[in-house]
């Protein structure tokens, strides 16, 4: 017989009471970004294996995306009615067999194919990890436990895209993704020890369907053009930091001081979401577009220009936890279907931004062209916050 996401009684608690299976999702999230972005730094060495331009083996990336801005919403839906514990048990089971897929692939058609079922996988496991929250932690915290659960999101851009490929340098590529997969065999155990199996019952009060769809239209709305504006210039920084001076032995020094920053910009926006949670978005948006344009104004300037980089890199750490916290407030019935939302609309604006940027690039003073556009985006997407009163209350 299905087991449902009904047939566990509510337990929900305290941020503090709830940290270790807090921190076992932040660990799975650590997992998912990793997976999600590996194969960047490794993307000449795979094609050299199997004799591919490196042109193809970028759509490694590209399919993954695809793959979670597509399928986010409606697996999500089609999936609802089974117990969210092992429902998140499957998604990281599927990691697992992406990695090891590609860990063994005799062929590139094999390691695509394992970036699409890493790429189902994720369009799944976040917008389970988002809908888990508030089932967790008590009303008043939820933002509080969202941002304790991106710290891991975060931790594997600042931590496991570079140590990763550092070893996949070392041992080789093949490797890289076993060891990748021995993570995601830690992480079952964890989950199967520490993260309570939760009620599917509405996490908090049900709101007007009506309603609760145009709060979560204007939040989506306001996330897809703020994760355009910044995939505009992020996807291009190693290129900025290059144009203005920077040797290339510093990039990788600087990437992770960015990765740093977004970790206490993160810490900073976990302490004032659930309290203040208009003043926060409007604060961290607008701040986020004028280091954006400071950037491009900088790009003469190289030390002034890493100050520039790294204060908007702390800035944007947050924006995530914010919208995922806007989002489950926007629709507390369905916390997953808001997470899925999230998932999707930011993975489309990565895409997007990427292709925005790219455009952008061989034009004259490309950095200033840059952030110019990125920060115009980032204000589109405040001007929908400042708009959508109801969607981001005071």
């Amino acid at each position: 017989m299905l087991t449902t996401s009904t047939d566990v009684t509510d337990t929900r608690q305290g941020v503090r009471q709830s940290a270790p299976a807090l921190l076992t999702l932040a660990i799975a999230g650590f997992l998912a970004v990793t997976t999600e972005m590996l194969p960047v730094g490794l993307l000449p060495a795979i094609g050299d294996a199997f004799g591919v331009a490196d042109s193809v083996t970028g759509l490694l990336i590209t399919v993954f995306a695809v793959m979670v801005a597509v399928f986010a919403v409606p697996l999500t839906i089609a999936t609802k009615r089974i117990a969210r514990k092992r429902l998140i048990l499957v998604t990281v089971v599927g990691y697992l067999i992406s990695n090891l897929m590609i860990a063994a692939a005799p062929g590139f058609a094999i390691v695509a194919a394992g970036r699409v079922v890493g790429g189902l996988s994720h369009a799944l496991f976040f917008s389970v990890c988002i809908g888990y929250v508030p089932r967790l932690v008590e009303h008043g915290q939820v933002g509080r436990g969202l941002a304790v659960v991106a710290g891991g999101t975060t931790a594997g851009f600042v931590l496991g895209v570079p140590l990763s490929t550092a070893l996949g340098s070392a041992i080789g590529w093949r490797n890289a993704f076993a060891v990748l997969a021995g993570v995601a065999v830690v992480a079952l155990v964890l989950i199967a020890r520490f993260l309570p199996a939760v009620s599917g019952a509405p996490a908090g009060r049900r709101i007007d369907k009506g309603s609760a769809r145009a709060d979560l239209g204007v939040v989506v709305a306001s996330n897809t053009l703020t994760f355009i504006g910044q995939y505009t210039m992020y996807t291009y920084i190693s290129v900025v930091l290059l144009t203005a001076g920077a040797q290339e032995s510093w990039i990788g020094p600087l990437l992770l001081l960015c990765g740093l920053c977004g970790l206490v910009g993160l810490a900073c926006v976990g302490r004032t979401i659930d309290r203040r949670p208009r003043t926060t978005v409007l604060t961290v948006l607008a701040l986020l577009a004028a280091t954006i344009l400071a950037v491009g104004l900088s790009h003469e300037w190289l030390i002034v220009l890493v100050v520039a980089v790294a204060l908007w890199n702390g800035l944007f750490g947050g924006v995530p936890s914010i919208y995922q916290s806007a989002a489950v407030r926007a629709l507390t019935d369905a916390p997953e279907v808001a997470g899925a939302w999230i998932n999707s609309t930011s993975n489309a604006g990565i895409a997007l931004g990427a292709l925005l940027g790219g455009a952008l690039l061989p034009a004259g003073s490309a950095t200033l062209y840059l952030a110019c556009v990125g920060s115009a985006f980032v204000v589109a997407g405040l001007v929908v916050a400042v708009l959508g009163r109801r969607a981001f209350p005071g």
